[in-house]
């Protein structure tokens, strides 16, 4: 158990913290604001897992990593599209279509890819990672420079995001507007301001985050493309708005916590700690559930959030 308090071993789970928490912080930021809206937008993983493949895909036709990340964000932006008309203009049960697109995602990916196997003719074909920014001087600081300032554009625009968010959602009369479409949508509708368009805009936004997050999975953190890539993120995401009491400086908390569990259980894996690794595997979804409940009694959930709005 020493191993865990040397320098390197610290600075390395650190790392890993940043690099982990960036998708996490990308999909989570976007729900955050769709849920503000009043959307419950549970098809979040499928959102990631789609951009996920798109991203990987394009960037191994194209050889350019700028066209998977836009393939990625535009996969995002077409699902959320058909999420928003089905749950706002259609008024479907937002907790029902969020799971059938999960599915249809699930089945459409794995499908696409074995085709694309047959048809190449490579079984696990490989593409190169997005690579990492240092920022001047500041990477060269000790220990912290490698923390902090080693890493690519994706996670310094997750971080980067958050207090802009922050700003928006607080600071602005159209950040007040939209959290008005979560909070009191018949107040907001009958100032002649359309919930609708507003609930809209949130949830193309939190499609185009999702892209993102599925992007930085497969061209941030993994050469290959494999079925079920994003591995529950996406859930893990939605938690973490919970978590984080639907605020940004929460959720970004939240995201670290959740993040450093992760990277703890890996490097007690990797140093042979002695216990179950299946302990271990489950640690950060241990600590998502007891965050949810000891958040539960002050909760600042949207009063409308998955409630459907209809002009009286």
């Amino acid at each position: 158990m020493t191993d865990f308090f040397t320098g390197t071993i610290v600075i390395s789970m650190l790392t890993a913290t940043m690099r982990i928490a960036t998708p996490l912080l990308l999909a989570a930021l976007g729900e955050l604001v769709v849920e503000r809206a009043g959307v419950l937008n549970l098809g979040l993983e499928s959102m990631m897992l789609l951009a996920c493949f798109a991203a990987f895909i394009v960037t191994l036709v194209s050889g350019s990593q700028a066209a998977g990340l836009a393939a990625a964000v535009a996969t995002g932006l077409v699902i959320a599209a058909l999420f928003g008309f089905m749950t706002i203009t259609l008024r479907t049960e937002q907790f029902v279509t969020g799971l059938a697109i999960n599915l249809l995602a699930s089945g459409l990916t794995l499908y696409a890819f074995r085709a694309y196997q047959i048809v190449s003719g490579k079984e696990s074909p490989i593409i190169t990672l997005l690579p990492n920014l240092s920022l001047p001087l500041l990477a060269d600081l000790p220990g912290l420079g490698e923390i902090f300032f080693q890493h690519n554009l994706l996670t310094y625009l997750a971080f980067g995001l958050t207090p802009l968010l922050w700003a928006f959602l607080y600071r602005t009369r159209y950040g007040l507007e939209l959290r008005f479409a979560g909070e009191n949508p018949a107040t907001l509708d009958t100032r002649g301001l359309s919930v609708a368009w507003r609930r809209y805009l949130a949830v193309l936004f939190g499609g185009a985050m999702a892209g993102l997050a599925g992007a930085f999975i497969s061209l941030g953190s993994s050469v290959r493309f494999v079925p079920e890539m994003t591995a529950g993120r996406g859930w893990l995401a939605i938690v973490i708005v919970i978590a984080g009491n639907w605020l940004p400086q929460r959720v970004l908390l939240a995201a670290l916590v959740f993040a450093f569990m992760n990277a703890f259980q890996l490097q007690a894996q990797a140093l042979g700690l002695n216990l179950p690794y299946q302990l271990l595997l489950a640690l950060p979804y241990a600590v998502a559930v007891l965050a949810m409940m000891l958040g539960r009694a002050n909760s600042r959930a949207p009063t409308a959030l998955g409630i459907p709005y209809q002009r009286p």
